[in-house]
């Protein structure tokens, strides 16, 4: 991965993780996958190796991204999903061609077609997408509590009150604020 771009936010489901391509939504938003060789690199990332993006091809990504992005923030506050979202979500997962395979080791993998294109690649991420926010998995929906953050996130832990997208970042980053506020309001009443 080239070093003048931020790293990629993995996390373990495929649909939160195109999302988290879009990061700090609600403060300095940053776009993760800003050029189409970037989201060729994002999919190999995920095993799903394609060979080129056209700049059509990535709009038409981010599109699917914050269709799936503003699904999963409906259904996690438990509202209804906009129909645009849907609309979108569905038509991405019709027109991939792409085959679920079992691997020696047990392990479902994704095969594209033979002509492995972007739309392929996304017809999968949107079939994520609609199993996660149908609720056909364990887990729960739910929205990083970073108030510059915001991301839908799937929650898999076992009691399910999982706070943030990413401990490593957004947890981190509320925690080290309210350590530094509890630090200053020590400061302040020891004067």
């Amino acid at each position: 991965m080239r070093a003048e771009f931020p790293d990629f936010r993995l996390g373990t489901e495929l649909a939160t993780s195109f999302t988290a391509t879009l990061t700090e939504r609600q403060g300095d938003a940053l776009e993760r996958i800003p050029t189409p060789q970037r989201l060729v690199d994002w999919l190999a990332v995920h095993g799903l190796a394609v060979e080129s993006c056209s700049t059509a091809q990535l709009e038409h990504a981010r599109e699917l991204r914050e269709s799936i992005h503003g699904a999963a923030t409906a259904t996690a506050t438990q509202a209804t999903p906009p129909a645009s979202a849907i609309r979108i979500i569905n038509a991405c997962s019709e027109q991939g061609r792409a085959a679920a395979i079992l691997t020696p080791e047990g392990n479902r993998q994704w095969r594209l077609s033979s002509a492995s294109c972007v739309e392929d690649a996304l017809g999968v991420i949107a079939a994520d997408a609609i199993s996660i926010i149908a609720g056909e998995r364990d887990g729960r929906l739910a929205l990083c509590a970073s108030p510059t953050c915001r991301a839908a996130f799937f929650d898999t832990s076992q009691s399910r009150t999982r706070r943030w997208c990413d401990m490593n970042t957004c947890g981190n980053r509320q925690k080290k604020a309210r350590f530094n506020a509890n630090q200053r309001k020590s400061a302040r009443s020891a004067e």
